[in-house]
């Protein structure tokens, strides 16, 4: 018998070290979790009674940040960092010129070298950065920060690569500061009320959700020595996958709970359609010996991934920022009792939603809707939609930023943690690694390692 029972722990510690062996190496990057880390999924970071403000990249997101930020109460900006003169001085007159109490007047500049950056992290010692750079720059630079005992708050994607976004949280979890991608959309009018809706069940168990980012942004190419189009081109031409899934994805997995107590990412097929759109674009309106006309656009004009989660719930999840048709992020979630559209807002609910529509065969929309936004606008909305008039994408910038500010002086946890903001990021590699395999499933890696399970979904907080 003790023959026959080592004889089976042989077998299965052999089967267990060839499973091992198997795993790509993104999943096998992060089992272990180091003894002198702490897990961040309901983090709460001392309070700060006045936040102290250091900004990477100012040429476009991070300057409108920058100058929300100033005129919120108890806020510093002691920094901003270009590579560029001109943009550095800009937005600090922007940040003067909304201090009513000239508390910004001590602003240090820096620009014109790659690493300016590092240099302003050791002499100033801000409690947050902001960095709205490169992509390829969002995971060093955050790490860094990090590192120097400042929250990093990063626009999207968090992060290229899923060994950077390991990365990230490995910094996170060692420092104990927060490291926040900045998912904006989270903060639309809408997505908070669809939100709200799901958290009182309006639509039943929750199924099914589609999310989207198709905004033709061809006019970009024009941007070709600074500017987004002159880095973000080269992403299409190299890269095959979707490789801006965020502002879709953040808020249906919010509405669905995944990464926080009820369910997780599981794994992800994704296909990409032929590459046309960008090259035709370059030919008609540049030179045949323009760099543009020299790039081999590798990356599909549009991208469809199907997420399936670990209850097996799907999420569809699209890319197009190449073809002629209007902006859409979807914004869809399916329930047992109803369904959630977005562009344009619907409604549709099983028996009807009531002196509105008879069935569920009938849309909500349109002037009908009013009476479901006094009814279901989130509360945070209807607190903050007057302080935010002005900021960025309809105010959804503003709440942002305004939430991030007050959640650090108050020592409350943040609305989006840093494992959120690497598995919305994580379908970019993974969608290219499906690709390239002809759409075979990939594993998301559990960023959280099985601490999901007991993070509190997101509240309705008022």
């Amino acid at each position: 018998m003790k023959n026959i029972n080592r004889r089976n722990f042989l077998k299965k510690t052999s089967l267990s070290a060839a499973a091992v062996s198997v795993m790509p190496s993104y999943l096998q990057a992060g089992i272990d979790r180091p003894s002198q880390s702490r897990y961040m999924g309901d983090f709460a970071a001392p309070k700060l009674e006045k936040v102290r403000a250091a900004f990477i990249g100012v040429g476009a997101r991070g300057g409108g940040h920058a100058k929300f930020f100033a005129a919120l109460p108890n806020t510093e900006v002691v920094a901003i960092c270009d590579l560029y003169e001109d943009l550095v001085k800009q937005k600090t007159d922007w940040v003067k010129e909304v201090s009513k109490i000239n508390r910004h007047k001590n602003i240090k500049q820096y620009w014109g070298d790659e690493n300016q950056w590092k240099v302003m992290l050791k002499e100033v010692k801000p409690d947050v950065v902001f960095i709205a750079t490169n992509w390829v720059n969002h995971a060093p630079m955050a790490i860094e920060s990090m590192n120097h005992g400042a929250h990093a708050f990063v626009e999207v994607p968090i992060a290229v690569t899923v060994q950077e976004m390991w990365d990230i949280v490995d910094a996170s979890e060692r420092t104990q500061k927060h490291c926040m991608m900045l998912e904006n959309v989270n903060y639309s009018r809408d997505e908070l009320m669809f939100l709200n809706m799901c958290r009182q069940g309006v639509i039943g168990e929750v199924l099914h959700g589609e999310a989207a980012y198709i905004h033709e942004l061809r006019f970009q190419m024009e941007e070709q020595q600074r500017g987004t189009g002159s880095w973000r081109t080269h992403h299409y031409a190299q890269r095959n996958g979707n490789l801006y899934p965020t502002h879709g994805l953040g808020p249906v997995a919010q509405y669905m709970n995944l990464g926080r107590g009820e369910d997780n990412f599981g794994s992800i097929v994704s296909f990409s359609t032929p590459s046309m759109g960008r090259a035709a674009y370059a030919k008609k309106n540049y030179p045949s010996d323009h760099k543009w006309n020299q790039l081999e656009y590798k990356g599909g004009d549009l991208n469809t991934s199907i997420i399936k989660t670990n209850m097996g719930k799907t999420v569809m999840v699209q890319w197009d920022e190449t073809s002629p048709r209007p902006y859409s992020r979807l914004n869809l979630i399916q329930g047992t009792k109803g369904t959630l559209a977005g562009f344009p807002t619907r409604v549709a609910l099983e028996g009807g939603v009531e002196g509105l529509t008879k069935d569920h065969h009938s849309w909500v929309q349109g002037e009908q809707l009013q009476a479901l936004y006094e009814k279901y606008d989130h509360p945070l909305y209807k607190r903050l939609n007057q302080a935010a008039k002005g900021s960025g994408h309809g105010g959804m910038d503003g709440i942002m930023i305004y939430r991030v500010v007050e959640c650090l002086q108050k020592g409350l946890p943040l609305d989006q943690n840093v494992y959120e903001g690497c598995f919305w990021s994580a379908v970019a590699p993974l969608s290219e690694r499906s690709v390239a395999s002809g759409g075979a499933p990939q594993p998301f890696p559990d960023f959280t390692r099985g601490n999901w399970k007991s993070t509190e979904p997101l509240a309705i907080i008022s």
